[in-house]
C-alpha cells in the first residue's frame, strides 16, 4: 500500500484572498486597491506574497497592465469559495454573540413549562429558529441533578430545601397550595384531613405540604403517589384520597377540583450554574422569565 504525498497547506491569510477577488472583480488595480481599504502598492505586495506561498504565478503583462492568467481561474473561484464561507462563520459567531443562535437546554417543572411559562418558550423559539431549545419537563430533583452536571443550562423549578454548591438560585414567582378534598366531603379540621393523593417522597413540592400539614397537625397518611398532577387530581375525583395541589393546576379545565382550602405557598426559582461559561440566548431566556414572572398576579 502506497500513501500519496500531499504538500503542506500554504500559510494563506483571507486579507490576501480579499485581495485576489477585488482585482478579478474591478476593472482596475486603483479601484481594487480602494475596495479592500489599502494603497496601490500594499495590494501589490499582498499579492505577490500571495503568488510566493501557493508557488504558482497568478499574474501576467498585457502592456502596462498586470491581469490575472487564464489559468489562475480556479484560484480566484476557490478565493470566492473560501471568502463565502468565512463570511457565513462570521456571521454565524455575531449571531451567537446576540443570542440568536446556538443551543439552550432548558428544564422546566410542568406548572412552569404549561402554565406559567409556557408563552414564554413559545414566543422564544418563534422569535429565535437558529436557537436550538431543548425543553426537558421533570420534578424538581431531577432537574437540579441535571443542571448540576452540566446537563441543562436553566432550570425553573420549586425552592430547593437547602442551598446547594455553585447553583445561583433566583426567586421567580410563588404559588398558593390548597388542599382538596373528594367530590362530596367537606373540608374541616385537620385531624380529620386524609388519607392523602400527593406527590412522591423526596419532591421539594411534598416537602412543603409535609410541613405544613405538620404544622396544623394533620395526619400524614398516603394512599397514593405521583408526579404527575392531572393523575393526582383524576385519583381525588375518583374518591382515592386528599390532596395538596398549586390551585392553577387543581382548578384548570372541565375535570376541575373545586372546594379548596388555602394551606401554603411555594417559591417558584430560577436556577443557573454559577462557573458555566453562558450562551447569550441563555441569558436572554431567563430575562424574559423574569419579565413574564412579576408580570403575573402575585
Amino acid at each position: 500500500m502506497y500513501l500519496a504525498w500531499v504538500s503542506p497547506l500554504p500559510d494563506l491569510s483571507i486579507r490576501q484572498l480579499e485581495y485576489l477577488v477585488a482585482v478579478a472583480e474591478e476593472p482596475s488595480w486603483a479601484l481594487a486597491a480602494e475596495r479592500v481599504g489599502v494603497s496601490p502598492s500594499a495590494l501589490s505586495q499582498g499579492l505577490a506574497e500571495l503568488e510566493r506561498r501557493i508557488g504558482v504565478a497568478l499574474f501576467e503583462r498585457d502592456g502596462r497592465r498586470r491581469r490575472i492568467r487564464d489559468s489562475a481561474t480556479p484560484a480566484v473561484d476557490h478565493a470566492r469559495h473560501v471568502l463565502g464561507l468565512t463570511g457565513d462563520l462570521a456571521d454565524w459567531a455575531d449571531r451567537i454573540r446576540q443570542g440568536r443562535a446556538g443551543r439552550l437546554r432548558l428544564g422546566m417543572i410542568d406548572a412552569a413549562a404549561v402554565g406559567h411559562h409556557s408563552e414564554v418558550v413559545r414566543s422564544f423559539r418563534s422569535e429565535h429558529p437558529d436557537v436550538d431549545l431543548r425543553l426537558r419537563v421533570a420534578p424538581s430533583a431531577p432537574l437540579i441533578e441535571l443542571l448540576i452536571s452540566g446537563q441543562l443550562d436553566l432550570v425553573v423549578c420549586v425552592e430547593p430545601p437547602a442551598g446547594i454548591a455553585g447553583i445561583d438560585i433566583e426567586d421567580l414567582l410563588v404559588e398558593e397550595l390548597a388542599v382538596y378534598p373528594p367530590p362530596g366531603v367537606t373540608v374541616g379540621d385537620p385531624s380529620t384531613w386524609g388519607p392523602w393523593v400527593l406527590f412522591p417522597s423526596g419532591s421539594h413540592t411534598r416537602d412543603v405540604v409535609t410541613a405544613a400539614l405538620a404544622r396544623l397537625g394533620a395526619p400524614l397518611e398516603v394512599a397514593a403517589e405521583s408526579h404527575q398532577p392531572e393523575v393526582v387530581r383524576e385519583m381525588v375525583r375518583m374518591g382515592s384520597g386528599w390532596t395538596v395541589l398549586p390551585t392553577d393546576q387543581a382548578q384548570r379545565g372541565d375535570r376541575a377540583l373545586s372546594d379548596g382550602r388555602l394551606l401554603t405557598t411555594r417559591q417558584l426559582v430560577m436556577a443557573t450554574r454559577r462557573d458555566s461559561v453562558r450562551d447569550p440566548a441563555v441569558d436572554e431566556l431567563a430575562e424574559r422569565l423574569r419579565q413574564a414572572s412579576s408580570a403575573q398576579p402575585s
